[in-house]
């Protein structure tokens, strides 16, 4: 087990952190295999030395999973806002060391390198290079390479993304921002994990929220009741008539969405009218018991959605 001074350790950087979780897991020999590495990166950063050692890190290290504490978890979002590691193995988070290394280098042009590696990568070297996109310097220079990443039609690309990780919210302008929350629910993407969802509503999102809403209603598909949560804070008018369909028709986890979503509402008599036919919720709202995340739980818990680690398959049905 290699051994660190007090001095390292306490050097509170993500980049640091994230090394002394990996290294206090590894065996021996992982973890002077892995030291050796970076200590080769730091003296030659070339794109053959690079790939060499990107390339190795599963065979060399495995793929099982970080092993982080509630205390981990709350260090890593001391040290950048946003940051929930919870769902990296030991592969994603070294690979993700050696490209925050990259990204601080000022021998290779990283954005070059991650558009080079995007094109040429595995899964597994995907899930890294998009999750570590919050650690990376000069995260603007990523921004339009991100954007194109979202095409992809495999959900764990796209969830690495999307999922738990502070960049689309900070970095995405408002088109890129609104076809990554409609792709998640066109694909069957959980909507919860995003962060920054409540503070990057906006009016054209809601429209076209609701236009997806009403074409799934036409083919008399089910509608992710998170949906909602986008158009709550812009509920007047025809949104409300939307909000009205579920109260009468709609499933018990379909009200509860709406009747979190109504709390964001512009005040109207529509609204109160509203939300009286809901007042069974108010007492679980205003405890925090019924939230997003509990809307969430319940999709899962119900069969309305399927979901698996890393949410390499999820699946909306009613």
């Amino acid at each position: 087990m290699a051994k660190w001074s007090l001095g390292f350790i306490m050097e509170n950087t993500p980049l640091k952190i994230l090394e002394s979780w990996i290294f206090r897991q590894l065996p021996e020999a992982g973890s002077d295999w892995f030291r050796g590495q970076l200590d080769l990166l730091a003296k030659d950063d070339s794109t053959k030395v690079f790939y060499i050692a990107f390339g190795m890190i599963p065979r060399k290290l495995g793929k099982d999973d970080l092993a982080l504490s509630a205390d981990d978890l709350a260090e890593a979002n001391a040290a950048r806002k946003g940051w929930n590691p919870s769902n990296w193995s030991i592969d994603t988070a070294a690979r993700i060391v050696i490209l925050i290394n990259l990204s601080n280098s000022q021998n290779a042009s990283f954005a070059e390198r991650f558009k080079d590696l995007h094109r040429t990568a595995d899964v597994g070297e995907l899930l890294a290079l998009y999750s570590g996109l919050p650690l990376y310097a000069s995260p603007e220079t990523l921004v339009e390479q991100t954007a194109l990443g979202l095409r992809t039609n495999i959900k764990a690309e796209f969830e690495a993304i999307a999922h738990r990780n502070s960049f689309p919210s900070e970095q995405f302008d408002e088109n890129p921002w609104n076809n990554m929350v409609l792709k998640s629910l066109f694909i069957g993407v959980m909507l919860e994990p995003i962060l920054g969802l409540n503070e990057r509503a906006n009016p054209e999102l809601a429209r076209i929220l609701r236009d997806y809403a009403h074409e799934r209603w036409a083919a008399e598909r089910f509608v992710s009741p998170e949906l909602w949560r986008c158009i709550g804070p812009y509920a007047e008018g025809v949104y409300l008539d939307d909000f009205q369909r579920v109260v009468d028709e709609g499933i018990d986890t379909e009200k509860k969405a709406v009747a979190l979503a109504l709390k964001t509402a512009p005040a109207s008599e529509r609204k109160e009218a509203l939300h009286a036919q809901l007042s069974e919720y108010d007492a679980v709202i205003d405890s925090g018991e019924l939230n997003w995340t509990a809307i969430a739980d319940e999709m899962l818990d119900n069969s309305l959605a399927i979901t698996r680690k890393m949410n390499f398959e999820v699946e909306l049905t009613r």
